[in-house]
């Protein structure tokens, strides 16, 4: 069980090394273009949140990275798409910790162990310090989970805009 202590230390050691200095703007440019692509094969909408740690409030309150998750679904309205098919992947670089938040249409159709395997993969890829690698792969991941249930009918327009956030 990782102490209070434990976990500021390394959120702090992690905010020394930002997600903004390992994601260069090619990098970002390369994850855009990947949620671009996946989302011209159906009709669902792909956020990417990278955090590089949380705030000493958030980590006094032992706020988990899926609380955060579920706290920037709805503050970044992946929630508000017109199908409920919006998806957000997160990943939480000091805890090594990535989730995906699906919305409600989805999660009905998409069992959560399959979720979790998916975050495990990409907490791989993260693990060994392909951040850019492990985004491009989770996004084509969910897009083509995605495309099997919410295949592209033409003329859906983009709803969520495309970039990744780095916080």
């Amino acid at each position: 069980m990782v102490t209070l202590l434990q976990r500021v230390w390394r959120h702090w050691l992690a905010s020394l090394q930002p997600a903004r200095r390992q994601l260069p703007p090619a990098a970002l440019a390369q994850i855009e273009a990947e949620i671009r692509a996946a989302e011209e094969a159906h009709e669902g909408e792909i956020r990417v949140v990278i955090e590089t740690s949380l705030s000493l409030s958030q980590l006094h309150q032992g706020l988990p990275a899926r609380a955060r998750a579920l706290q920037l679904f709805a503050s970044l309205g992946v929630w508000d798409t017109e199908h409920n098919n919006g998806v957000l992947i997160y990943i939480l670089l000091a805890d090594r910790s990535v989730e995906i938040i699906a919305d409600r249409a989805i999660a009905q159709r998409i069992a959560e162990a399959e979720w979790a395997s998916l975050c495990a993969e990409i907490a791989a890829h993260c693990g060994r310090g392909e951040l850019a690698a492990a985004c491009c792969m989770a996004v084509r991941s969910v897009g083509q989970r995605l495309a099997r249930l919410y295949p592209a009918r033409g003329g859906d327009g983009n709803e969520l805009p495309n970039q990744p956030i780095l916080l």
